[in-house]
């Protein structure tokens, strides 16, 4: 049942993500992730809020594929399946950041750099929590 999921949620996650603003010139964030004990408010949203959550991306208003990344419970508690919690190499949102599934998000901006991703990855490790 468990593969039953996760190949739904790769085949939902071909469609995720798509729709984001296409201005080459936007630029990434400049917030750096520690090595462990990483926090989902100090950390991950703000992260979200510079670089994805926003009109035309994943924000409030017409997100893409319908996957809000204004606040922890649009992440976490949506049928899409983008986090599970512990197993980064199994949430869509790392494969999209790291571009091993489809297109490398943030589409069409800045890419996030290894510290973040790898921060994001941690955080997942760390049991995704609302910290």
């Amino acid at each position: 049942m468990r593969r039953l999921w996760w190949a739904a949620g790769l085949a939902l996650a071909a469609g995720i993500f798509i729709r984001c603003s296409e201005d080459e010139n936007l630029t990434g964030s400049d917030i750096v992730f520690p090595p462990n004990n990483v926090s989902y408010g100090i950390y991950v949203q703000p992260l979200f809020n510079e670089t994805c959550a926003f009109t035309g991306c994943h924000g409030d208003t017409e997100p893409a594929a319908g996957l809000r990344l204004t606040s922890y419970d649009n992440l976490m508690f949506n049928s899409l399946q983008v986090v599970v919690r512990e197993r980064p190499d199994e949430s869509i949102l790392v494969l999209r950041i790291e571009g091993r599934l489809g297109s490398r998000m943030p589409l069409n901006r800045t890419p996030l750099t290894q510290n973040q991703i790898n921060g994001i990855r941690t955080w997942i490790a760390e049991g995704a929590l609302n910290n």
